[in-house]
């Protein structure tokens, strides 16, 4: 017993050395620690997680190892202990989370627990530990982490355990003995409903709703009679959840929960009852949009005042008041359901969210004795400086903060021209927000915002819209080539680039263009720099799988940020024409080397995706670079990969279009490449097709704008039999504008000897139709209609052409005939 006893002192001294600021020490104890046997570790782990009387750190510090012993070492540790001793284990964890009374300490616990939950269950869901996750079970605390885990490490985890997953939950909340086993078994719904596919859900959707129904209407009693809203609150929750999910088939539901819904906002009024009334807030709108406006409509005005009257008691509220953020959220989602008619409300909603998208985090300079005395709970990080020094932020209001911005680019986006009222205000909040390192959320939305904020300010004329622009430019180009983080710079290139769609030719000046010169070629550089280091580390010895899963990562990030680069450019030739070729040709050489042979294939796509738009928007000036991408172009049509075939069919297309006289010989080669990529036996398959319609386009483009490139008479019935293109949208509209062309100007080959062809061209039509190949809006749409209005004045050969359409097909044509 003694010697047990000195062994587990032995083992908290250990504990104690874990945690040492000394490097030497806290070695030692590491490899002391891995020297000790799996069975050894679980017993004085859990012995000392159990020790209420220990140093609370080393408590933390064994819990936080058995967890990480469960997770990485599972299998070589725990089916090796005999059956008892596993038993013994199980009961302990029971026993001591329901002992613990210390929060954070209980919650690592669960952690625990749910870690070995989740091993318990074999590959067919079946659960070995089924006391562990039964109803009268304390380990339901881990239920909601359980399905998170799940979800994580079974992506099908849905798809194969639903049954067993919704009846078990269900169940459990129905456990009316145990508020605290009700509301983990309602969060763990929630979280298994927000990943759950809809055509997974509705199955069970009736049951789900009945229950839901019954819980939620028992615990609105409840909450009046004894006060109790822990399992209220999370019931609501995963009615939102549920609606979410299920979007328009919960309309049949809608008038079972509103009323009750409605009631607990008017009426939950009291401090301790705002998280609740919070969460109700956001199960209205979140079911609102799920609905749609036709069905939410009979309640929007209760609704809005509703929350007009929340919002009026907005400034009383005290920073940290949980409304605020679910607030925040529903008016974003009302602006979605209402559209234009939400305007009206702006003035009440706006100063609030502009104050939360305003909040300023408190930071400090500490040194790491500082650092100690503050504890995590407190809610602040750090960040170790060296030299004994740490910066510290408060996070607290920073997740507002980011979800108030996103919010202004909701109302934006949503409003246009109608929160014009507000550009102003929020483009000076947004523009130093670029620089708002604290949060990636926060830089995101203020990137976002920028075009949206000019479309919006369009309405005031062009001398505003200079003013509003040339306050962000430099802001945005700056942000370019200093963030930090590649998803974030991303955003800032992709909104950059469409900033000067909005604006046009002129919107850089000449110090812009040397600064965004500079910056793209420098990302350029790093990309192919960054390629030869990868390569590099694939010949080291340590190289393996997962070295090569964080290099795929690193080089999908890097492709992405090409495809930003292109965006740019894109935009700029697209505005300024070859006026920007002599800018250009600081580029032209990294370009060029993006479309050799050895490079990847996303390289030569985005490559050739840049001398396209060359091509399409600086023709015929193009041709004088002609010499680096023609012969790369014409090879690339048969290349294997389908993307860098579709970029450079799509350029052999824009080359007959826009390109003047010099390509008049390359459209001649192009034609049997395309024709043969056109005919391959694989053509149409789900990943060929996009490239394959865009060589038929760009067959129709050489037919159309270089004729005496090609024997048109020869080529037409074979392009006419490719007709019509599905997938590619745009290329489709380019196909049947030349289709129009041609029937229009009687051209006998397409409509047949005494027009024995125009049943094959209904045909067309009706799959272009039922494709939605072509928007009713476009000009296209009504010249297709007419066609056949045409042919509907002539009796016997409508009834000719419409007697050989399938009833899908005659729909399709009605389609057409009633909307264009």
């Amino acid at each position: 017993m003694a010697a047990a006893a000195a062994e587990q002192q032995q083992f908290y001294l250990l504990l104690g050395n874990l945690l040492s600021p000394d490097n030497v020490v806290r070695k030692q104890a590491e490899e002391t620690y891995e020297n000790i046997p799996g069975r050894s570790k679980i017993t004085f782990l859990l012995q000392a997680i159990r020790n209420t009387t220990a140093a609370e750190e080393a408590r933390q510090m064994a819990a936080v190892l058995l967890r990480r012993l469960l997770s990485s070492a599972f299998d070589e540790v725990y089916p090796a202990l005999p059956s008892d001793v596993q038993t013994a284990i199980k009961s302990e964890l029971l026993m001591i989370i329901q002992m613990e009374t210390q929060s954070s300490m209980r919650k690592k616990i669960c952690d625990i627990a749910a870690e070995l939950a989740r091993n318990l269950i074999d590959e067919d869901g079946n659960n070995q530990w089924p006391e562990g996750s039964s109803s009268e079970s304390p380990v339901c605390s881990p239920a909601m982490l359980w399905v998170k885990w799940l979800q994580i490490l079974h992506p099908g985890f849905q798809k194969k355990f639903h049954e067993k997953v919704i009846a078990a939950l269900l169940q459990t909340m129905e456990d009316q003995g145990n508020q605290r086993v009700q509301a983990h078994a309602a969060a763990a719904l929630i979280n298994f409903t927000e990943d759950c596919p809809k055509s997974l859900l509705i199955p069970y959707l009736d049951n789900l709703v009945k229950h839901l129904h019954s819980i939620m209407v028992l615990k609105l009693q409840e909450l009046i009679q004894k006060g109790t809203k822990l399992v209220l609150e999370q019931v609501v929750t995963s009615i939102a959840s549920v609606a979410d999910t299920a979007e328009e088939k919960f309309v049949p539901y809608y008038d079972l929960f509103m009323p009750s819904l409605k009631h607990i906002v008017e009426n939950a009024v009291q401090k301790e009852l705002r998280l609740l009334r919070g969460k109700t807030i956001e199960c209205i709108s979140l079911i609102g949009l799920a609905v749609g406006k036709e069905k939410f409509m009979q309640d929007a005005s209760d609704v809005m005042q509703l929350l007009l009257k929340t919002q009026t008691d907005f400034n009383d509220m005290e920073d940290d008041d949980p409304q605020i953020s679910y607030m925040i959220s529903a008016w974003a989602r009302m602006c979605k359901i209402l559209g234009k008619e939400f305007q009206q409300y702006l003035p009440v909603v706006m100063g609030p969210l502009m104050k939360t998208a305003s909040i300023k985090p408190e930071v400090a300079l500490l040194d790491t004795q500082d650092m100690e005395n503050m504890s995590d709970d407190d809610g602040w990080e750090f960040v170790n400086l060296g030299d004994q020094q740490s910066f510290g932020i408060k996070t607290a209001g920073l997740e507002e903060k980011s979800t108030a911005c996103q919010m202004l680019v909701c109302y934006a986006k949503e409003l246009k021209e109608g929160f014009v009222e507000y550009t102003e205000q929020v483009v000076k909040l947004m523009v130093p927000l670029l620089k708002f390192y604290f949060h990636d959320g926060v830089r995101v939305a203020a990137a976002e915002s920028m075009p949206l904020l000019l479309e919006c300010a369009r309405v005031r004329g062009p001398e505003y819209l200079t003013q509003m622009w040339h306050f962000m430019c430099d802001a945005l180009i700056k942000a370019i080539g200093t963030e930090p983080d590649s998803d974030v710079l991303s955003e800032i290139m992709h909104s950059f680039a469409k900033c000067i769609e909005v604006m046009g030719d002129g919107c850089l000046n000449n110090e812009h263009f040397e600064e965004l010169g500079g910056i793209l070629k420098a990302k350029l550089e790093e990309h192919f720099k960054n390629q030869e280091l990868r390569q590099v580390k694939r010949q080291d010895e340590d190289y393996d799988e997962q070295v090569e899963e964080s290099l795929q990562d690193e080089d999908d990030n890097d492709v992405y940020i090409l495809t930003k680069v292109s965006d740019i450019l894109h935009s700029i030739f697209s505005s300024y024409k070859e006026k920007v070729l002599p800018w250009f040709e600081q580029l032209l050489p990294l370009i060029v080397n993006l479309i050799c042979p050895q490079r990847p294939w996303p390289d030569r796509q985005w490559g050739l995706c840049i001398f396209d738009d060359i091509v399409e928007h600086c023709s015929p000036a193009s041709f004088k670079y002609a010499e680096y991408f023609i012969s790369p172009m014409l090879q690339y049509v048969c290349d294997n990969s389908p993307e860098v075939r579709q970029a450079a069919a799509y350029g052999l297309g824009v080359m007959a279009q826009f390109g003047g006289d010099n390509y008049r010989p390359f459209c001649t080669d192009a034609l049997p490449l395309l024709v043969r990529v056109i005919q391959a036996p694989e053509a149409k398959t789900k990943e060929n097709v996009n490239a394959t319609e865009n060589c038929i386009s760009a067959v129709g483009k050489i037919m159309k704008f270089k004729p005496d490139c090609v024997n048109v008479e020869e080529v037409l019935p074979h392009w006419l039999s490719w007709l019509p293109l599905h997938e590619d949208k745009e290329e489709a509209v380019q196909t049947f504008s030349y289709l129009c062309d041609l029937i229009e100007s009687n051209h006998p080959i397409v409509l047949g000897p005494n027009n024995t062809n125009l049943p094959k061209i209904f045909s067309i039509i009706a799959e272009g139709e039922m494709h939605e190949a072509i928007k009713h809006e476009d000009p296209c749409a009504k010249r297709l209609a007419n066609v056949v209005r045409q042919v509907q004045t002539s009796g016997g050969l409508w009834t000719e052409c419409i007697a050989q359409l399938s009833p899908e097909q005659q729909a399709a044509i009605q389609e057409l005939l009633n909307s264009a």
